[in-house]
């Protein structure tokens, strides 16, 4: 890292080649991002929000990971890693009219141990899916920058990318899958490249387009797989006036812009 994340930067900046094989495969491993003592702040307040066995949501309830959202703009540590995060998101946005990148949210996701009964779901596999319909926004370039708080294999259930499915458009709500998931009700998905389900050490995150299809198995562990995701959209996004899963909707009016109180442009 060339500037010092403990600081001033949480993180570090993406690069060309990131940003390159972001836009080319619609997602990208960013290795090193995150400075680990940062990392250390995020687990032991996500533990004190959710539990030591993470077995606690607010929000939706779906088999995926439990959620606790975390209001990250609030904490000092935490709000500059959410703006340094809104740099690089810009950049792997690559939009040429130069437009910026509006905060949506920040949330704790832990992926509870499959052997283990639960109170409250979390503890399945993740079928593919795409996130982007959730949203109810009107259009594309939204993505998610997915922070595993330990170091991380296959065994925690962590995700696999279907390569280029950000190019398929938009393929449909997780939960309106007769067949399965996203693979069965598509199937011509399967001929894109999948990766690997991903390794993360410590510091390691991934980055996906909510256009992205996207899963995981199983978490095999015996502890929660435990993930901080930050969440962000073009600034010139908008409430398309579906109902959402992600936000309140309060004083909203569809097609108008989002509060920059609530939803702050961070770049």
């Amino acid at each position: 890292m060339t500037k010092n994340p403990g600081t001033a930067y949480p993180c570090r900046n993406v690069t060309a080649d990131e940003v390159a094989h972001y836009n080319e495969h619609g997602w990208v491993k960013l290795e090193r991002f995150i400075h680990p003592e940062l990392l250390e702040t995020l687990l032991k307040l996500a533990r004190e929000r959710m539990g030591e066995d993470g077995d606690s949501t607010i929000g939706i309830a779906q088999p995926y990971f439990t959620v606790g959202y975390s209001n990250g703009l609030a904490h000092p540590q935490i709000s500059g890693l959410i703006k340094q995060i809104g740099q690089s998101a810009k950049l792997l946005m690559n939009r040429r009219g130069g437009e910026g990148v509006r905060y949506f949210a920040d949330f704790f996701a832990p992926k509870l141990p499959a052997r283990k009964p639960s109170k409250n779901a979390g503890n399945g596999p993740t079928g593919f899916h795409q996130d982007f319909i959730t949203f109810a926004v009107d259009r594309s370039g939204g993505m998610t920058f997915w922070i595993p708080l330990e170091a991380y294999g296959p065994e925690a259930g962590t995700m696999s990318f279907i390569s280029g499915s950000h190019r398929c458009g938009v393929l449909g709500n997780y939960r309106n899958y007769p067949k399965g998931d996203a693979l069965d009700t598509y199937p011509e998905l399967r001929d894109l490249p999948m990766s690997e389900p991903i390794k993360y050490e410590l510091g390691d995150i991934t980055v996906h387009s909510h256009l992205t299809v996207h899963g995981a198995g199983l978490n095999l562990m015996d502890k929660p797989r435990w993930a901080y995701l930050v969440l962000t959209q073009p600034e010139d996004a908008v409430w398309n006036g579906a109902p959402p899963e992600a936000f309140d909707t309060t004083g909203m009016k569809p097609y108008h812009p989002f509060d920059s109180e609530r939803f702050p442009i961070l770049a």
